[in-house]
């Protein structure tokens, strides 16, 4: 990714889970490494099954707009049960990628080339060849 929109990827480690691990008290720890990691102002989107259905021109011109307003934004992606039910509801939007439920680390390399291609497509560039 060209500076512009450069791409930082801060990992929250998943927190052990065992046979009779506490699910809920998980995910809260996990929701508040999370909203202590993402600085003030930052438009935070967080990735959910039930999230809003985008599509690559979408992004695109929210990346666009992100660009022009010089806004810092944040992509959540939850770990193996998602995120924190309350901590996803303060999330500014909530998008999903697919009805499909994909491992975790599958999600970082297809939102980071769906991130490419988006920018690929602001700059003019023949990477997207979509309709």
């Amino acid at each position: 990714m060209p500076k512009l929109c450069e791409l930082e990827l801060l990992e929250i480690p998943a927190k052990k889970r065992g046979k009779n691990a506490d699910t809920a008290r998980i995910l809260r720890d996990e929701a508040h490494a999370l909203q202590a990691a993402i600085p003030k102002g930052t438009l935070v989107i967080a990735l959910d099954r039930k999230g809003k259905h985008i599509d690559t021109e979408d992004l695109a011109r929210n990346m666009q707009s992100w660009i022009d307003e010089s806004q810092d934004v944040a992509i959540l992606i939850g770990g193996p049960e998602g995120i924190d039910p309350s901590y996803l509801a303060t999330a500014n939007r909530k998008w999903s990628l697919s009805a499909l439920t994909f491992a975790h680390p599958l999600v970082r390399v297809m939102l980071a080339e769906q991130l490419y291609r988006a920018w690929s497509i602001n700059a003019n560039l023949p990477y997207h060849r979509g309709d």
